[in-house]
C-alpha cells in the first residue's frame, strides 16, 4: 500500500466537532476504561494549517490497561499498528480513515512523558499564534520538499517541535 501524499490544509472549522463525534464514538466502545481524550496535534490548534488528520490521544492507567483496550477500539473500525511500538513502546497505535478525514489514535498511560509533551505543544501552539503561524509555514515547506516522504516531513519538523518543548522546562 502506498503511503499517503503530505499535503497541509487550511484550518477547517469542522476539526473540533469530527474529533468530539469520533472521541464519543470511541469512548462508548472502551466503556468508560480511559481517564481522558484529547484532541492533540495540529487540527487541534484553532487557525493552523495541518495535514486533514484528526489525532486522538487516549490516556489510561497503564500500558497493561491499553492492552486490553486494543480489541475494543479494533471493533470500532480502527486498524492497530503495533510494528510503531519498536520505536515508540510507551504508545498503542491506530488509524482509520474516515468519509471525511483520517483518524489516528495514539492510546498513552495518562501524564506520561509522551502524554504531558503533546498536551503541552498544543497548548503552547494555541496561546502563541505566532509560534503557531511558524510551525504552519515550516509545514507547508516540508510539504513541497517531501511530498511523497511522510518520514522526512516528520523528522524536518523535529527540531522545532524540541525547541518548543524545551520551553515546558523553564
Amino acid at each position: 500500500m502506498r503511503a499517503k501524499q503530505v499535503i497541509v490544509d487550511e484550518y477547517s472549522a469542522a476539526w473540533p466537532r469530527l474529533f468530539k463525534e469520533e472521541a464519543g464514538r470511541i469512548s462508548a466502545s472502551l466503556n468508560e476504561l480511559q481517564k481522558t481524550i484529547e484532541h492533540i496535534g495540529s487540527t487541534a490548534v484553532p487557525g493552523l494549517r495541518a495535514k486533514p488528520v484528526i489525532d486522538i490521544m487516549i490516556g489510561v492507567s497503564s500500558l497493561e490497561q491499553a492492552d486490553s483496550c486494543v480489541p475494543l477500539i479494533e471493533g470500532t473500525g480502527y486498524l492497530y499498528r503495533s510494528e510503531h511500538e519498536d520505536s515508540m513502546p510507551e504508545r498503542r497505535y491506530f488509524e482509520r480513515s474516515g468519509s471525511e478525514i483520517d483518524y489516528h489514535v495514539h492510546m498513552v498511560v495518562f501524564e506520561s512523558k509522551f502524554w504531558r509533551e503533546h498536551i503541552f505543544f498544543r497548548d503552547y501552539l494555541r496561546e502563541n499564534p505566532e509560534a503557531a503561524e511558524q510551525y504552519a509555514d515550516l509545514k507547508e515547506e516540508l510539504a513541497g520538499k517531501f511530498r511523497d516522504n511522510r518520514e522526512a516531513y516528520t523528522n524536518g519538523k523535529a527540531e522545532f517541535i524540541q525547541g518548543i518543548l524545551r520551553r515546558q522546562e523553564d
